[in-house]
């Protein structure tokens, strides 16, 4: 451990400047970095990291500050940056600190501090999911959500079905001599007509089988994200690359990010299982694997101090439970997604057809998920050196009904694992994790 006399005496060394000068300077420097944190003010260091304070902690977080004396409620937050944390991971040459400075450049700050557009820049994060889109907006501490089906139904046009919905402020588009209505009201024509309702997006990216899909993607983002003419910063989810195979990536996160930046957005995109750990490991300092089960695919993130290890997905995941109860019970999937976001609970015995063939393929994909990221730690090869066993976070839609977790963590115990796992917990808010992340990594680059 380094000593404040030591970094004094290191600084001189290494500058040539007086001992006095340095210790007045590092005084002034930290009696400087205080008030902002005691103000509320982040402090960010280029290519060290970022100091933030105050945070709201969660009452589990709480009980186990009190439990060590510690100061509750209120803790200065320290995340490092992707240099820094791949020096201590040993994933960067060490040399590299060496290297001193004295002064700056305008070219040495982050890209919001370069620009002069006279407004502070807001940030968002936007998950976009197969099943649903969500926005994080508001304050660090007190992150909004909002969110909107990722999906549509068509019926056929006319100028009295027009009428009505526009009377009743259902979203639609007009596409040849069909009425498109997509979004939250999307699902409530799917059940009442008991028709599947269209998915813009198959297995995690763009679905290329639907004419329409990319339009009908546009104007759902544009009912949660309005056109900005500052520089705002939006960071957005993008899913991992199925382990075994390469997904076509590339376009899907070219266009959502093409798109939004037409309406004004500096965009950035973010690992989906990644976001996962941002939003919910700041505890484990940003250590840790996260399991973003959402409609197309499971997605699966190992990161050391923020910085991602590996990723992959699994295509078995919520829309694969849905068609597969649907195909062996004569049902349409709405139905059964209805079913299983309603009603169904894996802690007990299931009571009719519809729970016995959910828990089956409940199953099934939880020992897939299991397997492979047991395969994929096993065979990895820039695992970095752990102290501690790190914990595993699930959410998404998937991970919401009542004994997934019990259910996963009985299949996650069954055998060894490589490496040593502290606890398997639900993220505090499964369905609006991914977009809690985004935002916070948006927070990050501003």
């Amino acid at each position: 451990m380094m000593t404040k006399k030591e970094l004094i005496q290191q600084v001189t060394k290494q500058t040539g400047l007086n001992k006095t000068l340095v210790t007045q300077a590092l005084a002034s420097m930290l009696n400087s970095w205080t008030e902002a944190l005691v103000a509320g003010e982040p402090i960010r260091l280029h290519d060290f990291g970022s100091f933030s304070s105050p945070i709201q902690l969660s009452h589990q977080s709480v009980e186990s500050i009190e439990s060590k004396n510690l100061i509750p409620r209120q803790l200065v937050r320290f995340r490092p940056s992707e240099k820094l944390a791949r020096l201590v991971a040993g994933t960067e040459e060490a040399k590299e600190i060496n290297q001193s400075h004295i002064g700056g450049h305008m070219s040495d700050m982050p890209n919001n501090e370069n620009q002069n557009s006279g407004q502070e820049a807001e940030f968002f994060g936007l998950d976009v999911g197969t099943s649903r889109i969500v926005l994080g907006s508001g304050e660090f501490n007190n992150v909004k959500t909002q969110t909107q089906l990722n999906a549509f139904v068509t019926v056929p046009y006319s100028k009295f079905t027009e009428n009505i919905l526009r009377q009743n402020k259902i979203t639609y588009q007009m596409s040849g001599k069909e009425i498109l209505i997509f979004g939250n009201e999307s699902e409530k024509f799917a059940n009442s007509f008991n028709v599947e309702a269209r998915r813009p997006m198959c297995n995690g990216l763009l679905n290329p089988t639907e004419a329409n899909g990319w339009q009908i993607i546009q104007s759902i983002i544009e009912l949660l994200v309005k056109k900005t003419k500052k520089t705002d910063i939006l960071c957005f989810s993008v899913p991992g690359a199925p382990r075994g195979g390469e997904a076509n990536l590339v376009y899907h996160e070219g266009m959502l990010k093409n798109f939004l930046e037409s309406l004004g957005y500096r965009a950035k995109s973010v690992n989906e299982g990644l976001s996962v750990i941002f939003a919910e490991m700041e505890r484990d300092n940003f250590t840790g694997i996260g399991i973003s089960c959402g409609g197309g695919m499971c997605n699966v993130c190992f990161a050391f101090m923020s910085v991602p290890v590996f990723s992959f997905s699994i295509s078995k995941a919520g829309d694969y439970i849905d068609n597969a109860v649907a195909a062996v019970t004569s049902e349409v999937p709405t139905r059964i997604r209805v079913i299983k976001e309603e009603s169904l609970d894996l802690s007990r015995a299931p009571k009719d057809k519809y729970e016995s063939a959910m828990h089956i393929y409940y199953e099934e994909m939880i020992l897939t998920l299991v397997e492979t990221l047991r395969t994929e730690i096993s065979e990895s090869r820039n695992l970095p050196r752990l102290d501690r066993a790190i914990p595993i976070v699930l959410s998404g839609g998937t991970a919401k009904p009542k004994g997934f977790l019990e259910k996963f963590e009985k299949i996650f115990r069954q055998n060894d694992f490589p490496i040593k796992i502290s606890e398997v917990r639900m993220a505090s808010e499964p369905l609006t994790a991914t977009a809690r992340g985004c935002y916070i990594a948006a927070a990050y680059e501003s």
